[in-house]
């Protein structure tokens, strides 16, 4: 019987060599992963499509790109204090101030702001439409017991809500009052579905498309203007964080470049944010 040996020529073990070689040359000069942020923002600004207007601008001018975690302002808080996001963006001055005040945050610059609105339908059994006031309306609301629908998920939109609700001295309660635990957009969704009143920012709405039966109401209140803010998280606390980048982000917004990317987002020609505010 014949015996076999298999043995590899010297050449091939040289090629696999090279191979190898070529392999982690490749590795080692391939372009790097472009840096991003993380911001956690609210799903009101997410969702009237801002972050697509002008996080492009923003890494065209960088180089570094955005990622959003579009929560409520509630849980955006969270998020930060964390350390889970590089930087906030959130509609709610008092809170902000409260972040900064506790040590989470080092600096809140104003960004931008509009308004908040009541929809309702269209056919407004409430008489809304004839109020004095934003709390009046919220009055009114209250005692027809006409469907409402809030976010009830502690966004900036909720604390807003919330707000008028107890300088009109009421504490919603009953079936009258749907506290849904959603989003801008879904809220919408089902206050339209319902013919129920609710309380939204003006952005979200403009860019909302499933209205039915739903219109703008009552608005002009100034108790009802939006401010959104930057706040940037404190190194201190979170040392993991890429705050060299997220001070980039902060900067860019409130520069002339940022600021004119704002206010050049439009629906239809209405502007939907209009720069800084405070």
């Amino acid at each position: 019987m014949r015996q076999r040996f298999w043995f590899r020529p010297p050449y091939a073990a040289l090629a696999g060599g090279l191979l190898s070689l070529a392999l982690l040359l490749a590795v080692a000069t391939a372009p790097a992963d472009p840096p991003f942020i993380v911001v956690a923002s609210t799903t009101s600004t997410e969702q009237s499509g801002l972050f697509g207007h002008i996080a492009p601008r923003f890494t065209e001018a960088t180089g570094v790109r955005v990622r959003v975690v579009a929560v409520g302002t509630g849980q955006a808080f969270a998020i930060a204090r964390a350390g889970d996001a590089d930087i906030l963006l959130v509609h709610d001055p008092d809170g902000e101030a409260e972040f900064v005040a506790a040590g989470f945050g080092v600096e809140r610059s104003p960004v931008m702001f509009n308004d908040f609105v009541i929809l309702g339908p269209a056919n407004d059994p409430a008489g809304i439409a004839g109020a004095q006031s934003a709390v009046e309306a919220l009055q009114r609301i209250a005692a027809a017991q006409v469907p409402f629908a809030s976010r009830g998920d502690d966004s900036g939109t909720h604390r807003a809500e919330q707000r008028l609700w107890a300088a009109a001295d009421i504490d919603p309660a009953g079936r009258w009052y749907r506290e849904l635990g959603s989003g801008m957009g879904p809220t919408m969704n089902t206050a339209a579905g319902m013919d129920a009143y609710v309380v939204a920012d003006r952005a979200t709405w403009l860019n909302f498309h499933n209205r039915q039966n739903l219109v703008i109401l009552f608005q002009g209140d100034e108790v009802l203007f939006n401010r959104y803010g930057s706040v940037l998280i404190n190194p201190e606390r979170h040392p993991h964080l890429k705050h060299d980048l997220a001070i980039q982000w902060h900067e860019w917004l409130v520069s002339a470049p940022g600021q004119a990317a704002i206010a050049s987002y439009e629906i239809n020609g209405e502007p939907l944010f209009f720069p800084n505010a405070d």
